[in-house]
């Protein structure tokens, strides 16, 4: 009975033992846990599965590297299709805050801890030190402080999205030495201060999203610099100054969003002669006349110059773009006849109203 007893236990310790080797660190295991007790999640229960030795095996959200058994990814998502959510019929909410611990998680490459509605505190300054970080999804919380400072260590970082928070201060000029980031959402925050002078060195971007902060200062011109950047959005800010004309000459912007700002000067002609479909200029202070260079290259899904100070005519040329969408021109000083034929004869009065005297369809007769 004894010798069974003995075999009993041994055999116990040889599985424990092997799920410690196969399994992930302890060190790992218990920087989970500390991270998780930072943490309240009450409606849907995704961390019940947090159980046992093995924090590689069906814990949810958390995946494993498969070589060296360490935690490489932590994901979980408020809104999701995952049957959890399904048979719980609601969204995710989830209160705490971000546990310092995720630190120690050396190999950790992603983080995601996105839309949970109530996540509070500050983004724990020593993530800039993890070497293998590769996404940082925190988006749809309620987290506050600052940017760290030196997150331009994180060489590795293709993905920023701290977007829908209550972030502060300013954009850390370290920002600059991201050299592998392609994804910069920074939308609906209180960010405030400059774009920094050396954002052009962010070869690899292909959407930086800054939107509804209080940044101010102006467009640095060395973002046309960014081969590879598809979608600037820089709306609802306090931006000043001129439009870089260089911005026009960008290889694939396809978006560009300036409206709610207080830029002034003219709208530089090679905006309007790109590859640039969705424009919006609204609500600013730009002057001059819309430059008649419109042509078969010219193809706008949306073209917003309304609440500006624009005056003269309409252009002709206009006529000659290849599709032209939407197109805002109200609230301006513009003057003159409304050109007929396409885009003109689609559009309603409302394009062209709160002018000085615009006339022609659809608006009365000249």
């Amino acid at each position: 009975m004894g010798a069974l007893s003995y075999i009993t236990q041994l055999i116990i310790f040889l599985a424990v033992g092997l799920s410690v080797v196969n399994g992930c660190p302890p060190s790992d295991r218990a920087a989970l846990l500390a991270f998780k007790a930072a943490l309240r999640e009450p409606y849907l229960g995704i961390f019940n599965s947090w159980t046992g030795y093995d924090c590689c095996h069906n814990w949810y959200g958390v995946s494993c590297d498969p070589e060296t058994h360490q935690v490489a990814d932590i994901n979980l998502r408020g809104e999701s299709e995952d049957p959890i959510f399904e048979r719980a019929h609601r969204t995710g909410y989830m209160t705490g805050y971000i546990s310092p611990a995720i630190c120690k998680l050396k190999r950790l490459s992603s983080l995601t801890l996105a839309d949970w509605k109530g996540i509070n505190g500050e983004i724990p300054r020593c993530m800039s030190s993890l070497p293998f970080l590769r996404i940082i999804d925190l988006i749809g919380n309620k987290l506050s402080g600052e940017i760290p400072r030196d997150i331009g260590r994180l060489h590795r970082l293709t993905v920023l999205n701290i977007a829908d928070n209550n972030i502060t201060g300013t954009i850390p000029g370290s920002i600059a030495n991201l050299s592998s980031l392609m994804h910069l959402d920074l939308r609906n925050n209180r960010i405030s201060g400059p774009i920094p002078r050396g954002i052009g060195r962010l070869r690899m971007l292909s959407r930086a999203l800054l939107s509804r902060n209080q940044l101010s200062g102006t467009i640095p011109s060395s973002v046309s610099r960014i081969y590879r950047l598809a979608d600037l959005d820089l709306s609802m800010n306090q931006l000043s100054g001129p439009i870089p004309a260089s911005l026009g000459k960008m290889a694939v912007l396809a978006t560009l969003n300036l409206d709610f700002n207080k830029l002034s000067g003219i709208i530089p002609a090679s905006l309007l002669t790109s590859g640039i479909s969705n424009l919006n200029l609204s609500k600013n202070s730009l002057e001059g006349k819309i430059p008649d260079v419109f042509g078969p290259r010219s193809y706008f899904t949306v073209l917003d110059l309304a609440y500006n100070n624009l005056r003269g005519p309409i252009p002709r040329s206009i006529s000659q773009a290849s599709y032209v969408g939407h197109l805002d021109l109200s609230h301006n000083h513009l003057c003159g006849r409304i050109p007929a034929g396409s885009p003109f004869d689609h559009l309603e009065a409302s394009s062209f109203a709160y002018n000085d005297c615009l006339c022609g369809k659809p608006l009365r007769a000249c």
